[in-house]
């Protein structure tokens, strides 16, 4: 029904073309949505190589046997030219063979199997670590909180670099006590900067009134403070996989890391140190892995932050 004096419906007709305009308005709203979400990237070009580059290793390090010509253990004699020296890149092998006549290509395909669960691993444990006490400390402060952070300041006055490669010393190397060693001198970092944000939060008027109401200190928690610490802990974690690369390789470099016949990029560095000047593929490819893995994570880690929190883009 309507009104012909003013000519306004009243009521929309059955069947009449609200429900249709409502789909096509929702249809223009994804599809801007979808436009937003590409311009972002195509104007952040870095950002957006990067993703690709990490997505590139991970795929590699799953379907490394399915992707790799040859077993990366195997030893060709035809890998090595009549002098024994290493082949340079061929037809036969891609990325040229190491001083054992290895192939290369599939070495650092694998390579990057073993650098990524490093780096998960230990970037993973150093998180939780480094959460759990910056967050028991920053929560319960007092004599306990004290206690925690004066331990974790104790093991920041350690150069890390040294403290890994001594703890490295001490065990077996091997992927897991690389990791577990990694964790041992990353996770510092994490629980300063969640003990910090974890203080502020605690000293904020509604977790005094939560407190007031008879919350219990796991409603306190799960409730306000780890969501809150959540941006910071993706960003950090993000960041993190970037240092432990990095970390693992020159570990692996300085021979306190995995170990022969285990490849890893670190490692295959330093087992051509002295094939440096007469066969560079042999440090160049696994040296620009390194670098771009650690790039590509670091610049991840920056736009994670800018887009969680907007506030900090000026200032850095």
């Amino acid at each position: 029904m309507g009104s012909p004096a003013l000519g306004i419906n009243v009521y929309e007709p059955v069947g009449g073309t609200g429900g249709a305009e409502v789909a096509a308005t929702n249809v223009v709203r994804q599809a801007g949505s979808t436009m937003n979400r590409v311009g972002y990237f195509l104007r952040r070009p870095a950002l957006l190589l990067s993703l690709l580059f990490i997505l590139l290793v991970v795929m590699s390090a799953l379907f490394a046997p399915w992707l790799t010509p040859f077993d990366p253990d195997e030893q060709f004699v035809e890998g090595l030219s009549l002098e024994g020296a290493p082949l340079s890149p061929n037809s036969t092998y891609w990325l040229g063979t190491d001083l054992l006549g290895r192939d290369l290509f599939s070495r650092l395909i694998y390579g990057a199997r073993t650098s990524l669960l490093i780096g998960v691993v230990a970037n993973g444990t150093a998180v939780l670590i480094g959460v759990l006490v910056g967050l028991s400390a920053g929560y319960l402060q007092g004599r306990i909180g004290g206690l925690l952070m004066r331990f974790t300041d104790l093991m920041m006055a350690f150069p890390a670099l040294l403290l890994a490669i001594a703890l490295a010393a001490i065990f077996q190397p091997s992927v897991w006590i690389v990791s577990l060693v990694i964790a041992m001198v990353n996770w510092v970092q994490i629980a300063r900067v969640t003990y910090a944000e974890t203080s502020a939060l605690s000293a904020r008027d509604f977790i005094a009134v939560e407190r007031t109401l008879g919350a219990g200190t796991l409603r306190i928690l799960g409730v306000h403070l780890i969501p809150h610490l959540a941006p910071t802990v993706l960003v950090w974690a993000t960041l993190g996989i970037s240092t432990t690369v990095l970390l693992e390789a020159t570990l692996s470099f300085l021979g306190v890391g995995v170990q022969p016949p285990t490849p890893s990029w670190g490692n295959i560095i330093f087992e051509s140190q002295s094939y440096f000047t007469s066969a560079p593929w042999l440090v160049f490819f696994p040296g620009a892995a390194i670098v771009l893995l650690s790039l590509s994570f670091n610049i991840a880690g920056d736009a994670l932050r800018d887009a969680l929190d907007p506030g900090l883009k000026g200032r850095n």
